[in-house]
């Protein structure tokens, strides 16, 4: 099993950046890479119907003998791994917005968290948040339109307005610590620290992921030593339009339907 591959799936794009992580740190592995965007943003959806979303990601990626699936995407993190852990004999690897490394690095005691309405109404991020609460202001910030606009590929000049709305309030509140509480929020860092500049410190979670991910992986005797093979990556898209999933892969791999 550890030549199989590890699969990925995630509301559009955003989990390409968790993607490259996790194939940096793990150059043997095959992966296998589901990009939802026929079913795009997930942070707007109810509960139950991104919990069924998430199973036929799943059911996919299970059929493709991934030995290990990556929810590459906060909202559908928060919504739906522990059903699926439950319902799924398969490792399961989750995310969620980097809250801890935050409250430990701030000096202001003020942090940004940019996410989805997702992501922001779960019962995981308001444990996660709880517990730092008593020391820390946070400014939740639900980034609409944000998912929709990196997806879509629109201008330099829409992007900027957008992340000005949302970001001026926070600077106002003097934060020094801006969570990405989605996947494809590092997509845009660039624009974002124009807005922000050096001194606020911009934290996802990616590198964390990719570690854990090895630890599992390690921890079940799958990772993958094969280095005589180059590793196979595939990518799924449900949409229509793969123009910007082609952009972020800079058209180095061929795009599959997926049926969904």
């Amino acid at each position: 099993m550890s030549l199989y591959p590890i699969g990925f799936f995630d509301s559009g794009v955003g989990g390409i950046t968790l993607w490259k992580s996790i194939k940096s740190l793990l150059p043997n592995e095959n992966t296998i890479y589901l990009s939802d965007s026929k079913n795009c943003p997930y942070g707007i959806k109810s509960a139950n119907e991104i919990d069924e979303i998430c199973f036929n990601n799943t059911k996919f990626l299970i059929e493709k003998k991934c030995k290990i699936i990556v929810v590459a995407c906060n909202t559908a993190t928060t919504n739906s791994i522990s059903k699926l852990r439950d319902e799924f004999k398969i490792p399961f690897i989750g995310i969620e917005p980097a809250i801890k490394p935050a409250a430990l690095k701030t000096k202001t005691k003020k942090i940004g968290v940019l996410a989805t309405k997702g992501t922001l109404m779960s019962n995981l991020f308001a444990e996660t948040s709880s517990d730092y609460k008593e020391d820390v202001t946070f400014i939740n910030t639900h980034a609409v339109g944000l998912v929709e606009l990196i997806e879509n590929g629109n201008s330099e000049k829409d992007l900027n307005l957008l992340l000005i709305k949302y970001l001026k309030p926070m600077l106002e509140k003097r934060i020094d610590q801006l969570v990405l509480g989605c996947t494809h929020y590092p997509l845009i860092k660039k624009s974002i620290k124009k807005i922000i500049g050096d001194k606020i410190n911009i934290i996802d979670c990616n590198r964390a992921v990719a570690l854990q991910t090895k630890k599992i992986l390690d921890l079940y005797n799958l990772l993958n030593t094969n280095k005589k093979d180059l590793p196979k990556h595939y990518f799924f898209n449900s949409g229509e339009d793969n123009s910007t999933i082609r952009k972020v892969l800079e058209n180095k791999y061929e795009i599959f339907k997926f049926e969904s």
